[in-house]
């Protein structure tokens, strides 16, 4: 049967790596997945309260994560098929080469190193359609299930913000999934991680 489920991202948060790297290769795996991928921005999150809203402020005043996830927005949902090469190389662009995704260059370099057409996503993103999408989408499931972060899980009502350690690990996801639901549990927290 299959399992219907949102994560959020944003690319600056590495467990949200950890956790999309994992959902990725379960996908590929053939896992019964039906997987939304949300984009919530920790700018937004992080701003003041009497301050507006990342998406209605100057591109220049957003914040350091927005654009990166507009032009991932773009790429899900204009080139669905390519949607995990670019989402696992922008990871990788932003945690293994401790590259900049504020800068356009990083982000075309990413495009067309997994054959996307660079001048395409731009003009996408640049007609405000990605922008909206992380406005409506934040705003919707920051509302709806009281999301504060990255990764959070979302299985029908039941929302989980869970921290993985290790990258790559469907059967991590599974277990993530298996809890979700568990209304009963509301925090579990490892005081220490032996390694």
């Amino acid at each position: 049967m299959t399992l219907s489920f949102s994560v959020t991202f944003d690319y600056r948060c590495p467990f949200a790596r950890n956790a999309h790297e994992s959902v990725v290769a379960g996908v590929r795996a053939g896992r019964d997945w039906d997987v939304t991928f949300v984009p919530f921005s920790l700018d937004q999150v992080h701003a003041d309260d009497d301050t507006p809203a990342v998406w209605d402020r100057p591109a220049d005043e957003r914040g350091t994560g927005v654009h990166a996830l507009e032009w991932g927005i773009a790429v899900r949902d204009t080139h669905p098929e390519r949607f995990f090469d670019w989402h696992l190389a922008t990871f990788a662009a932003r945690h293994d080469e401790g590259r900049r995704l504020t800068e356009v260059t990083v982000l075309r370099d990413v495009a067309a190193a997994v054959g996307l057409d660079a001048d395409a996503i731009a003009s996408h993103v640049a007609g405000g359609a990605p922008l909206r999408a992380l406005a409506t989408e934040h705003t919707a499931i920051a509302r709806s299930h009281a999301v504060f972060g990255v990764p959070t899980f979302v299985v029908g009502e039941h929302a989980m913000f869970v921290r993985l350690m290790d990258r790559g690990g469907p059967d991590d996801i599974d277990r993530v999934l298996d809890l979700v639901e568990f209304g009963s549990l509301n925090e579990l927290k490892h005081t220490r991680i032996p390694r």
